[in-house]
């Protein structure tokens, strides 16, 4: 498991339900490399937090008062490009999965996540990487559209898209194809832009549209 080096991975939990907050605090308890540096109770709360603490990674519910999940992950992706958001929810509708991915959330997971699996998400995120619920991740590739250009994508291009999917990072698609990272960027730069897509996550997507890789 890839781990920052510059020390544990900093998460804000954001949930107008105290009782959820306490109860992923508990999940967490013991995860080694996590530290949860603050609590928001909703959007507004979540994006002063995060300029203030500066988190690797928010864990962000859809549904709250004063700003909702969707609205606060667009904001904050403009704010602080650098931070990755997890969306945690209890919530599976269509337009809720749809919306959340492209206002810019790394993952989709549901509140019935086991601990493992929530802590397994958190360290993909802090690395950049898609996470999301089985479930979420069929929905999303319905509604994905297959763009015309998917011909012009070289072979270099298609292999980086499908390594995307499986959730590589950068650092490990360079390792595996043997290139400097500097080129992984510039190729999927590329991808997103013939596709017409705004994120990895929404590269995933499509790759799982077009059959490049399964859905497990």
């Amino acid at each position: 498991m890839v781990m920052r080096s510059s020390g544990p991975i900093r998460v804000l939990l954001v949930d107008d339900h105290a009782v959820v907050r306490q109860g992923i605090r508990m999940f967490l308890g013991t995860a080694e490399n996590i530290d949860i540096v603050g609590e928001a109770r909703n959007g507004q709360e979540a994006l002063d937090l995060t300029q203030q603490l500066e988190p690797h990674v928010v864990l962000m519910d859809l549904n709250m008062p004063v700003m909702d999940g969707i609205t606060a992950i667009r904001e904050l992706r403009q704010r602080c490009p650098d931070v990755e958001v997890l969306a945690l929810t209890s919530v599976l509708e269509d337009r809720k999965v749809i919306d959340a991915v492209q206002a810019g959330a790394t993952g989709y997971l549901l509140k019935d996540t086991d601990a493992d699996a929530l802590e397994e998400a958190i360290y993909a995120a802090a690395r950049g990487e898609v996470r999301l619920h089985p479930e979420a991740a069929k929905r999303l590739a319905r509604e994905v559209r297959t763009p015309d250009m998917r011909e012009h994508l070289t072979p270099r291009e298609t292999e980086i898209l499908r390594l995307v999917a499986r959730g590589r990072a950068n650092k490990e698609i360079a390792r595996e194809l043997g290139v400097e990272e500097p080129t992984v960027k510039t190729h999927l730069t590329r991808v997103l832009s013939k596709l017409g897509l705004a994120s990895r996550t929404q590269a995933a997507i499509f790759a799982f549209k077009e059959g490049l890789v399964g859905l497990e």
